[in-house]
């Protein structure tokens, strides 16, 4: 049985779906002003790993993620400006293409992830009229009230507001650590922005008497119940949405439909961490996918360096570290390309790898159940791959570098003199090939070569 640590209960608990079969997932994706960076790619990658455990298992997951292209501001709550408008104005371009340029760059962060793409993509804005009705539902049952900046949800109308954040142990105080505008309490929050007098915005809509658009919390609640239905069994995301944006969807989902809990296992992945501290998209130093393909380590390194790591678990990046798990993933490979072919499954071994992923999804210790049982051939290619449907590390993948085209040639050239056994010009060919920043070796697969550093 799958146990997975649930943030409402503070508590790892046995998985149980509300339809024995099926799963139903929501998971946050991306504002798409910018760039992802790896820290938000770190989230991702646990929710495939939940994803793909959850197959294996053979439940059929219905897995909904957003993609947030308005109503997204700058300080992550009521003010500030809409992210995209600022990303429109940052590039010259409308706010409609960047969401378009950005969303395409992340679907292709996924994909180059190994990251299986999810049932549904939703974006916010072509679920206006779902939010829209949902704020109406709100206001008809009298959560909320309106300011001169738009409609926000009242807070005190609930008991248990923050339960998922255990905001009832905080002390927050009007004005010290929130900007409160006319909002009545600290905790309040828009659920629709009005567009103020004399602004030219490129995403509004006629709503409730004005121009405006859709609070952010808003948007993964309609579009998740869109799909979902009221209750659902599952929702993702980052450490950094429990106190607001996740809170937030509780409060105004648990009001809206009466129905509690709103999601039964909420599950949340910890921060990668620089020198300087979280990475942020508008960073300096915000590291993308595409900067490290640039140091010529393949996106998958970056995902085994994420899975020696449990996703609850804080994470320093470090180059070197990125690196030594590119040798990691290489070696990790070649060991399983060499696995013989007499070699049979120790039954035990397999068992400890299953029991790692359902505790929680223990990846750090089922790489290590991985590797004994490669070093003690004990494991066959058939398990090895059943292992990587949960991993997604394509471990039978044998030749990974993308090396240049003068470098594969001479390895064509090498592999062509092996075949017929001139073993000098081998060897010369390998020298040179070695010379040129390269290891080659030798497999019962046939040749591998990997970049030094």
């Amino acid at each position: 049985m799958i146990r997975l640590y649930n943030t409402l209960t503070r508590s790892i608990e046995p998985f149980k779906p509300q339809h024995d079969t099926t799963v139903r997932m929501y998971t946050c994706g991306p504002t798409v002003y910018n760039y992802a960076h790896i820290g938000n790619l770190r989230t991702y990658v646990f929710e495939d790993i939940l994803r793909r455990t959850l197959k294996y298992h053979g439940y059929a997951v219905t897995h909904v993620m957003n993609i947030t292209d308005v109503g997204h501001l700058t300080d992550d709550a009521d003010f500030g400006e809409d992210k995209m408008e600022k990303g429109s104005r940052r590039e010259g371009k409308t706010a409609w293409e960047i969401a378009a340029v950005y969303t395409e760059a992340f679907q292709n962060d996924l994909k180059n992830l190994n990251i299986l793409e999810p049932t549904i993509w939703a974006k916010a804005t072509d679920h206006i009229d779902d939010q829209i009705q949902l704020v109406t539902t709100l206001r008809d049952k009298g959560y909320t009230y309106e300011t001169d900046d738009g409609i926000y949800f009242d807070t005190t109308k609930i008991s248990d507001y923050g339960k998922l954040a255990q905001l009832d142990r905080q002390t927050l105080k009007a004005g010290m650590r929130v900007e409160m505008g006319q909002k009545k309490n600290p905790h309040d929050f828009a659920l629709w922005k009005f567009s103020k007098a004399g602004e030219s915005r490129q995403m509004e809509w006629d709503a409730f008497g004005k121009k405006g658009f859709p609070g952010w919390h808003i948007e993964c609640s309609a579009m998740s119940m869109r799909y979902l239905g009221e209750q659902f069994d599952i929702h993702c995301g980052g450490v950094d949405h429990i106190s607001v944006h996740h809170t937030n969807e509780i409060a105004q989902s648990e009001a809206a439909t009466g129905k509690k809990p709103w999601v039964f296992w909420w599950l949340h992945g910890e921060f990668l961490l620089l020198d300087e501290g979280k990475m942020a998209k508008s960073g300096s130093h915000a590291i993308t996918l595409q900067t490290i393909t640039e140091k010529h380590i393949p996106p998958l390194a970056y995902r085994y360096f994420l899975l020696q790591s449990h996703y609850r678990k804080q994470i320093g990046f470090r180059w070197q570290a990125l690196e030594a798990a590119h040798q990691g993933l290489l070696r990790l490979r070649r060991h399983v390309v060499a696995i013989p072919e007499t070699t049979v499954d120790d039954l035990h071994i397999m068992h400890e790898f299953q029991e790692a992923m359902d505790t929680d999804l223990n990846t750090a210790e089922a790489l290590s159940v991985l590797w004994r049982a490669l070093k003690e051939n004990k494991i066959t290619q058939k398990t090895v791959t059943r292992c990587d449907k949960i991993l997604g590390l394509d471990l039978n993948t044998h030749n990974e570098e993308t090396v240049p085209p003068e470098i594969a040639e001479l390895l064509a050239e090498r592999e062509k003199a092996r075949a017929e056994k001139r073993w000098g010009e081998s060897d010369v060919l390998r020298k040179t090939i070695e010379n040129s920043g390269y290891t080659v070796e030798d497999t019962p697969a046939g040749q591998t070569i990997r970049k030094n550093y």
